[in-house]
C-alpha cells in the first residue's frame, strides 16, 4: 500500500505514514464492532479474501451465515428469508449467470450485468449472485428514462439487464435504439414470483434459476468483478463512478461514525442504488441484521412498518424524513427508533430540530459523494451544537476547504471541499474525472469548518449565483426563509437576467393552510442579509421536482416560466 501510494507521487513519506496508521486505525474500529477478530487472525485474514473475491455484499452475506444461518436476513412485502436461504438463492442465481456469459460469445472478460429493480429480497440476492459469478454489478437508477437508460448500458458495455416487471417498458423503449457495437441484451424478471410466470419479454428470471439450483456457489472467481454506482444525473445522463476493488477501510470509515447495532431491524427506506442505502445494507449483512424492506416509498406507510416491525434502525434521505414527521401519528410509531441515519442530500437545521423534538437525539448526518464515498458524520451531539451541520470524517478521511486558487482557507471561511478517504476514486467509466490536489478529489462543494471543528455545506460550486456581480449562496437564503411559519420547503436559484447577469428566484411549498405573502418572505430575507440576496421572485408551488433519490431538480427550476411549469420538466 506504501509502495503504491509512492508510485503515485501525491502522498510523500509523511503520506506514507499516515496511510499505515489509516490501516492501523481502520481494523481497530473493524475489531471494536465485531467485523474482524484480531484474535482470530485466521478468521480475518478468510473474511478479507471473501472480500476481495466476492465484494462487500457476498462477502457479508457469507459471513453472517456462518454466525446465524438461520435468523432473518431480509423482511420485504412477500415475506422472510433467512441468511442461509438468501446465499442459497444467491449461489443458484449465480450459476445462472455464468451460463449467460458461456451461451455469449460477445462477452468477453467480465460479464457487465445492470440491475433495475426496487428494493427487494430478490434483488439482494441478484447483487450476491454477482459477486459469486465474479460479473459487475452496475446498479440503475429506477428513475431513468429511455434515453438516459440507454445511454448507460451503451457506455457501461452492460450484457445482461437483471429488472422488475414495472421496468419492463423503458428497458424495451432503451434496447430499441440499435447500437452498432452492442451485442443483443438479456433480459432477466427479477420480481417473478413463480417460475412459470409470464416474462413479460424477458428471457428468464431469478426465481428460474434459484428452481433449478444447484444451491452451492459456482467456482469461485479470481477477483471480484466490481461495482458501478451512478452519479445522481441531476443534470443529464448519470456519470458511471467504478468501485473495482474493496479495501478494509472502506466499511471502517463508515462504521466509526455509525455505531450500528448488531443483528437490531433496520428499516431500509434509501433505495440501494443509492450510495446511502448501498453503503448502509452492507453494514446491515454485516452485523446480521434484519433487514426490512419496505418497497416504493409511502411516508405513511413506512410509519406503520416502523411500527409493526419494531425497528431500531432508519435509513432514508431527508425528503422521505421531511414526509414521515409530517404524518399524523401517535408518539408509539415512531418509540421503538434508537438511531436515524440520513444521507444524500443536504440535512436543513429546520428538519434537524424537528425530528429531535420527534423522536429525540437519534439522528445522524451522513456526508459524501459517489466519489468518495462517506466523507463525514455528524453524530446526535454534533447535531444538537450546530444543527444541520455534517460532523468530523471519520477514520482514514481527511477533508480540506480550498479557496478558488486552491490554498487552505481558514476556520470560518468558505471554500471548495476535498476528500481523501478509503474509497479510491480513479475516474469515471466515460474516461472523465474529478478535479485532484495533492491525492484530494474535489467534491463540488461549498462549505466551512466552524469554531467546534465541526464541518458544513453550504451549496454546490455550480449552484453559486452571481448577481450583480455578487457572489450568493442559495443555502443562506434558504435557510432565512425556512424560519417563517408558512414555510415548508423552499429553493433558491438563479436564474438568466438581462440586466444582473442572473436574478433570485424563491420556490416556496407552504405549509398545509398556509399561504404565506411573498413580500413578506422578501422582507425577512431583507431584515437579515444584503440586498443583493433578496429573491427578485417568489413562487408558491404545490411540490418540488425531484429525481429518484431526493434531490431537488433546480435545473426544472431554472427553466419554468410560472409557478405551475415547475413540475412539467
Amino acid at each position: 500500500m506504501i509502495a503504491r501510494l509512492g508510485a503515485r507521487g501525491a502522498v510523500g513519506a509523511v503520506g506514507a505514514v499516515g496511510a499505515v496508521g489509516d490501516v492501523v486505525g481502520a481494523l481497530r474500529v473493524l475489531h471494536r464492532e465485531g467485523l474482524v477478530e484480531l484474535t482470530r487472525p485466521d478468521r480475518a485474514l478468510r473474511a478479507s479474501r471473501e472480500t476481495l473475491r466476492f465484494g462487500p455484499v457476498t462477502a457479508a452475506i457469507r459471513i453472517a451465515r456462518r454466525r446465524t444461518p438461520d435468523a432473518v436476513a431480509i423482511q420485504d412485502v412477500l415475506g422472510e428469508m433467512t441468511y442461509r436461504q438468501l446465499d442459497d438463492g444467491a449461489a443458484a442465481q449465480a450459476h445462472g449467470l455464468r451460463r449467460l456469459a458461456a451461451a455469449r460469445p460477445g462477452v468477453r472478460g467480465t460479464l457487465v450485468v445492470g440491475l433495475l429493480c426496487r428494493d427487494h429480497a430478490q434483488a439482494v440476492q441478484a447483487l450476491a449472485a454477482c459477486g459469486y459469478a465474479g460479473a459487475r454489478a452496475v446498479l440503475l437508477n429506477t428513475g431513468s428514462a429511455a434515453p438516459q437508460l440507454g445511454a448507460v448500458l451503451e457506455r457501461e458495455g452492460v450484457d445482461v439487464v437483471v429488472h422488475d416487471r414495472e421496468f419492463g417498458p423503458v428497458v424495451a423503449a432503451a434496447l430499441a435504439v440499435p447500437v452498432a457495437e452492442r451485442a443483443a441484451l438479456t433480459r432477466v424478471l427479477a420480481d417473478a414470483l413463480d417460475p412459470a410466470d409470464d416474462l413479460d419479454g424477458a428471457t428468464t428470471s431469478l426465481v428460474r434459476w434459484v428452481a433449478e439450483g444447484p444451491r452451492h456457489a459456482p467456482p469461485f472467481p479470481e477477483k471480484s468483478g466490481g461495482l458501478v454506482v451512478l452519479t445522481s444525473g441531476t443534470t443529464g445522463v448519470p456519470k458511471g463512478a467504478p468501485r473495482p476493488r474493496v479495501s478494509p477501510l472502506q466499511t471502517a470509515q463508515v462504521i466509526d461514525r455509525l455505531p450500528f447495532p448488531r443483528r437490531a431491524t433496520v428499516l431500509m427506506a434509501a433505495p440501494f442504488f443509492h450510495g446511502t442505502g448501498l453503503s448502509q445494507i452492507c453494514l446491515a449483512l454485516s452485523a446480521g441484521c434484519r433487514i426490512v424492506l419496505p418497497g416504493r416509498f409511502d411516508a405513511a406507510r413506512v410509519v406503520q412498518v416502523i411500527r409493526d416491525t419494531r425497528a431500531e434502525v432508519l435509513v432514508l434521505v431527508p425528503t422521505m424524513l421531511h414526509r414521515i414527521l409530517a404524518v399524523e401519528s401517535d408518539d408509539e410509531d415512531l418509540a421503538s427508533l434508537r438511531r436515524v441515519y440520513v444521507g444524500g442530500a443536504a440535512l436543513s437545521a429546520d428538519l434537524c430540530r424537528r425530528t429531535r423534538d420527534r423522536v429525540g437525539d437519534v439522528l445522524h448526518n451522513l456526508y459524501g459523494s459517489t466519489e468518495v464515498g462517506v466523507a463525514a458524520v455528524a453524530s446526535p451531539a454534533d447535531l444538537a451544537l450546530a444543527p444541520g451541520c455534517v460532523g468530523r470524517p471519520p477514520v482514514a478521511t481527511r477533508v480540506r476547504v480550498l479557496d478558488a486558487d486552491r490554498r487552505r482557507v481558514r476556520p470560518g471561511e468558505d471554500g471548495v471541499l476535498f476528500v481523501r478517504s478509503a474509497l479510491s476514486f480513479t475516474g469515471y467509466s466515460d474516461g472523465s474525472g474529478k478535479e485532484v490536489v495533492d491525492g484530494y478529489v474535489s467534491t463540488g462543494d461549498i462549505g466551512h469548518v466552524d469554531q467546534h471543528g465541526l464541518l458544513h455545506v453550504v451549496g454546490r460550486e455550480d449552484d453559486m449565483i452571481v448577481s450583480g456581480g455578487e457572489n450568493v449562496v442559495p443555502s443562506r437564503v434558504e435557510d432565512v426563509l425556512a424560519t417563517h411559519a408558512g414555510v415548508d420547503e423552499v429553493v433558491v436559484v438563479g436564474v438568466p437576467d438581462e440586466e444582473f447577469g442572473q436574478r433570485l428566484r424563491a420556490v416556496v411549498v407552504p405549509r398545509p393552510g398556509a399561504s404565506p405573502d411573498p413580500e413578506e418572505l422578501r422582507s425577512l430575507v431583507r431584515d437579515q442579509l444584503a440586498r443583493h440576496e433578496v429573491p427578485r421572485e417568489v413562487w408558491l408551488v404545490e411540490d418540488l421536482p425531484r429525481n429518484a433519490t431526493g434531490k431537488v431538480l433546480r435545473r426544472m427550476l431554472v427553466a419554468a416560466t410560472a409557478p405551475a411549469d415547475v413540475l412539467e420538466g
